[in-house]
């Protein structure tokens, strides 16, 4: 690998903002017509310091605080929800290697990808597994030093085109998680193509057989892939997806406000109709509460609050549902000029329905929201 590309500085909302308007927007609808983010684009991420915000400073990252890591995600949702949920991804990786991989393993790995060089993925959904990671159906076999995986895991995001995956699974029974090198011998990639909305996140199929990896590849304890390391990174995954919610609902709102202002019907423009003008109300709104929310949740999780964890799954399920409030608004009021492939709120629509699913659906989050305040 070439010397680390170090971001020229530490990230802030505004200076994402503008990368995000000069290079994610523009080439938002071709990434979603062509179901691909391109490797240059997570190169020039690199270098505005988007890949490693995640990563600790000693290894090269620019580890942002969660209120700055939350206003990024909403900047990058507002552009393109594909490349944000990309970005989710590396956190979801980098965070739990960061905490509980070995400093090999950091050293190998935490610097290379926060310089874009290395793409990574984490594997849990599987085709018969889904939220209940208790049941995952992979499994692992230690023998004469190595790791041996079987199993198959499905709608692994950026799988396609990821140098290396956080793959969790069964070892007697009890919870790993794996570093497995792309290329590695028994693992196969088959990329999938169609997802309805997030359509350049490069999802694929992995199937493992007799994949073997030396057992320095274990991130973690055995026993703790599930409880500690999976958690770890659903929890900051669930974070960031709420913040790209935020961003997302607020493209919603942005575009209805400059298109309702534009279209005349009977004699003035769509804004100044009261029912518009209500859906514009509700858009407001949802948008700021859901900020809110995630703001609550950013500050406790930077404070170490074990209440964080329960502030994040209300900030998700609120957001992602704004999110599709918001894109189911932005499609009313654009009428059948918004149905059409191509129009930002076509592609709107279909990407908030998978904000409400990803990280653990709405239902889960009911759930899970309810056993935590012991309903």
């Amino acid at each position: 690998m070439n010397t680390p590309l170090k971001a020229t500085s530490v990230p802030t909302a505004l200076g994402i903002r503008q990368f995000v308007d000069t290079h994610i927007l523009p080439q938002a609808a071709q990434m979603d017509q062509e179901q691909e983010i391109p490797r240059a684009l997570f190169t020039e991420m690199a270098a505005e310091g988007l890949t490693g915000l995640a990563v600790p400073v000693k290894y090269g990252g620019t580890a942002v605080d969660y209120a700055t890591l939350g206003a990024i995600h909403e900047e990058l949702g507002r552009g393109y929800a594909s490349v944000q949920n990309a970005c989710t991804v590396f956190g979801m990786v980098c965070k739990p290697l960061a905490r509980f991989g070995s400093e090999a393993q950091k050293h190998k790995w935490l610097p290379a990808i926060a310089a874009g060089e290395v793409i990574p993925a984490i594997a849990i959904t599987e085709p018969m597994v889904g939220s209940d990671i208790a049941k995952l159906e992979t499994e692992a076999v230690q023998e004469d030093g190595q790791i041996i995986l079987n199993g198959r895991k499905k709608y692994i995001t950026l799988g396609q085109i990821a140098d290396v995956f956080l793959v969790f699974a069964r070892l007697n029974g009890r919870g790993v998680a794996v570093l497995v090198e792309r290329g590695t011998p028994g693992l196969q990639i088959d990329p999938m193509r169609g997802l309805m909305g997030l359509r350049a996140n490069m999802i694929a199929e992995l199937t493992f057989e007799h994949c073997s990896v030396p057992v320095e590849n274990l991130v973690g304890k055995i026993g703790f892939g599930f409880t500690h390391v999976a958690n770890y990174a659903l929890d900051e995954g669930r974070y960031t997806t709420a913040c790209g919610s935020v961003g997302l609902a607020q493209a919603c709102l942005e575009q209805s406000i400059q298109y309702a202002g534009e279209r005349f019907q009977f004699g003035e423009p769509l804004r100044k109709h009261p029912l518009v003008q209500k859906m514009l109300s509700e858009m407001i709104t949802g948008s700021k509460a859901a900020r809110e929310l995630c703001a609550a949740a950013g500050r406790l999780r930077e404070q170490g609050d074990p209440a964080a964890i329960t502030e994040t799954l209300v900030a998700k399920y609120h957001a992602s549902k704004t999110a599709v409030h918001a894109a189911d608004h932005a499609l009313q009021i654009h009428g059948a000029s918004g149905c059409m492939s191509g129009n930002p709120v076509e592609r709107f629509y279909r990407d908030a329905k998978i904000m409400e699913i990803i990280e653990g659906t709405s239902q889960m989050h009911e759930l899970q929201i309810a056993r935590n305040f012991r309903l």
